[in-house]
């Protein structure tokens, strides 16, 4: 059986044009930091794809901080802000990506800031009424909530987020990994200060992303050694990774009526065909809500069935998903999301590409079908 990829929130094949990018870039030698000739030269490559990237999203050369990644933009946005003294509490939510919660952690730790815990709707949306609450009980606070649930697809109103933090004079950063190339962003329109961006979720390469800081927003440097960044990121930047990058973001962006186009009738079929061949089948968080999740993940709850066999029966047939059994025994974790949420039993994460086809998604279906019986 041809591999059937179905895993692409956790990471996406690098695109043919990103590629063609990326070789080229092998030709540019020269360090962007040093003054000859061949640094100059790779020095204005970087900052040709910078401009290009901010142009795309609606913000300033100078608002891009390119980072190895999402996790490290938002370690960056997280602890370089606690670390200038100027927030007192962090205001997030229990079911934030890792590379959230154990920075939060930290700050916790290192600097004793103040953590609290926004609450969340069954459905897994962030209860704005109880954000509110906490933003006016607590001055001088950094919000992190993600923009799209990886797990579960939800997508938070960030407009509305934005305006409460500039209501009550607090920083909002906002994990975007899982949205941007699938939303239109103007970032000179949306009441965010920093937004965390990584290349491999939108046909780019593995290991370069970037953390939006809107001017005038303050960051201690989390990565010591160089002057890189506007001072906000030390070390050589990953030149072939962000000319790549670059290229990824420019046909997400350009193209993306298409690419919306055809993963959200991907997902539509996909539900359709859950609802209609399985009695026992239900979504996680928003995930089966066409307008109301993200088009490209949806998180299916198997009612009485094994996580790990149904996981292991659709490896063997070259199938390749995500998996998250929560668990309330505390003998294994399972997911931290779905555990928040309360969610028992067999639970799989199928997220879509413009790559992937309905013949695909009807021979997982039949996959299944034989496992479930």
């Amino acid at each position: 059986m041809t591999p059937i990829y179905f895993d692409n929130a956790a990471t996406t094949a690098i695109g043919t044009r990103v590629k063609s990018v990326m070789v080229e870039a092998m030709e540019l030698d020269g360090n962007p930091s040093s003054s000859h000739a061949l640094g100059r030269k790779s020095k204005a490559a970087l900052e040709s794809a910078r401009s290009s990237v901010a142009k795309l999203l609606g913000c300033q050369p100078g608002e891009i901080i390119f980072t190895s990644g999402g996790t490290e933009a938002d370690n960056l946005a997280i602890l370089g802000v606690v670390e200038t003294g100027k927030v007192t509490a962090i205001i997030s939510s229990p079911i934030e990506h890792p590379a959230i919660l154990d920075s939060i952690k930290k700050a916790e730790r290192l600097y004793g800031v103040e953590v609290y815990w926004v609450k969340h709707l069954p459905n897994g949306d962030v209860n704005l009424i109880h954000l509110e609450e906490l933003l006016n009980s607590h001055p001088n606070s950094l919000v992190s909530l993600m923009q799209v649930n990886n797990e579960i697809g939800n997508i938070l109103d960030v407009k509305t987020v934005g305006s409460l933090c500039q209501t009550y004079d607090a920083i909002f950063h906002s994990d975007m990994v899982q949205s941007f190339g699938h939303f239109p962003i103007d970032l000179s329109q949306l009441p965010v200060d920093l937004a965390s961006c990584s290349s491999h979720k939108i046909h780019g390469p593995k290991g370069v992303g970037f953390l939006y800081r809107k001017k005038g927003v303050s960051l201690t440097t989390q990565s010591n050694g160089g002057k890189q960044e506007r001072e906000a990121r030390g070390g050589t930047e990953n030149l072939i990774g962000i000319l790549g990058f670059s290229k990824a973001l420019e046909i997400a962006v350009t193209e993306m009526d298409e690419i919306n186009s055809e993963i959200g009738e991907l997902k539509k079929y996909f539900i359709q065909k859950m609802e209609a061949n399985f009695d026992n089948v239900s979504f996680n968080g928003a995930s089966g809500d066409l307008d109301g999740s993200v088009n490209s993940v949806v998180n299916v709850n198997f009612s009485g069935a094994n996580n790990d066999m149904v996981l292991f029966q659709l490896d063997l047939k070259g199938i390749y998903v995500s998996g998250g059994s929560a668990c309330s025994s505390g003998a294994i974790s399972g997911s931290h999301v779905l555990n928040e949420l309360g969610v028992e039993g067999a639970s799989i994460r199928f997220s879509f590409c413009k790559e992937n086809t309905k013949e695909e998604i009807d021979t997982v279906i039949s996959v299944l079908m034989e496992t479930m019986t």
